[in-house]
């Protein structure tokens, strides 16, 4: 699959060959104004040589490579300016004064539109930056026509820079709704093979098991929490990892909810790393555990999942007796570390934070934060 930003390689790799061929037309045409023809020639081949480089890195990056034309544009940045400082030993004050151009010319501006296309915004204001102050100090002037320079540099700058956000932007738009539709397609395809077959198997034993009573209603009510978490993970889907690591933890712990547990998350995916979203999971897990375990299998809990933008939230509550205080401290003093070591462990190791909210008679709510970037 082609990378979003391909269009853009592609129109910097042909600035840099069709600038690089006017500027080497120029600086023949003129070559005797110059006080080095040997040397003004050794620069445009050097220029010749660095362009079929940044050619083949910028157009033959693999499409399941890691994308290091980044790096490839800073180096381009950097030869940029070294060909711009050599200005001052093949060009006086005075051929510049009559108009004889500097070394590289308006092939260097190729420099910032790629620093633009891998790095936004950011990129290209730094990118015109640097080609704006090696123009000054090479030529040891601020005259009109430097202004001038300077103000299109920014200008492409700010314009490339912000066609790569966008373009960004749009690709990951489409990327998303694909794989929503892909998910669709697929939760389509299982309820329709495991509605005839698993779920009313699963609701005739819950009907049935209500009616016998005794050991069966017990049974009957385990297939109907089953039934519930196969329905819910049919509607919403799992969560599957992406191409970039990232998993929707929006619907991973969308699968907890069952008949007496109930999951309230955002509409749109809360996409945190893969690691993050499994350790993230099996601590939701683990409290849950430990409300059926100390409050009753049948005890009621709500799961809330918040995304604060920098870092997102998880709660887990239930409406039992609450922890007695102490108790925890009791527990790991007994070499019971369940809460310390499955909990508070993983969310450390997170770099998050754990907070317990618990008193007689108003139940138990466990806060799970974690930045983002965990």
């Amino acid at each position: 699959m082609e990378r979003p930003l391909e269009p853009l390689w592609r129109g910097v790799t042909a600035f840099r060959v069709l600038t690089l061929v006017t500027v080497i037309g120029v600086a023949l045409w003129r070559l005797g104004s110059y006080t080095s023809p040997v040397g003004v020639t050794a620069v445009l081949l050097a220029m010749t040589v660095w362009t079929a480089v940044l050619a083949r890195g910028y157009l033959g990056a693999p499409p399941d490579a890691p994308d290091r034309r980044g790096l490839l544009a800073v180096a381009d940045v950097v030869v940029c300016v070294g060909i711009m400082m050599t200005t001052p030993l093949l060009v006086t004050p005075d051929q510049l004064d009559l108009g004889t151009p500097g070394m590289g010319s308006i092939w260097t501006s190729g420099s910032l539109l790629a620093l633009a296309v891998a790095y936004t915004l950011p990129g290209g204001l730094a990118g015109a930056a640097a080609i704006s102050a090696a123009l000054v100090v090479s030529k040891s002037r601020v005259s009109l026509a430097e202004l001038s320079d300077i103000e299109l540099l920014t200008l492409a700058g700010l314009t490339v820079g912000f066609a790569s956000l966008v373009l960004r932007r749009a690709a990951e738009r489409v990327r998303r709704a694909v794989a929503e539709q892909a998910a669709a397609a697929e939760r389509e395809r299982l309820a329709r093979s495991i509605h005839d077959g698993v779920l009313q198997v699963l609701a005739h034993v819950r009907r049935r098991g209500s009616e016998l009573g005794g050991g069966a209603a017990e049974l009957g009510m385990l297939a109907g929490e089953q039934e519930v978490a196969l329905r819910t993970l049919l509607t919403s889907g799992s969560s599957a990892e992406d191409r970039r690591g990232k998993r929707d933890l929006a619907a991973a712990l969308r699968a907890l909810s069952s008949g007496r547990v109930t999951v309230s998350a955002p509409a749109h995916p809360v996409e945190l790393s893969a690691g993050t979203v499994a350790e993230l999971d099996a601590v939701v897990r683990a409290a849950l555990a430990n409300v059926e375990t100390h409050v009753g299998p049948d005890a009621p809990a709500w799961v809330l999942v918040e995304d604060l933008g920098r870092s997102v939230e998880v709660s887990v509550r239930d409406d039992g007796p609450g922890i007695p205080e102490g108790r925890l401290d009791e527990a790991a003093e007994q070499g019971r570390l369940g809460v310390a070591r499955s909990m508070r462990g993983r969310v450390s190791d997170l770099g998050g934070s754990l907070e317990l909210d618990t008193g007689p008679g108003r139940g138990t709510e466990w806060i799970i934060r974690v930045p983002v970037e965990a």
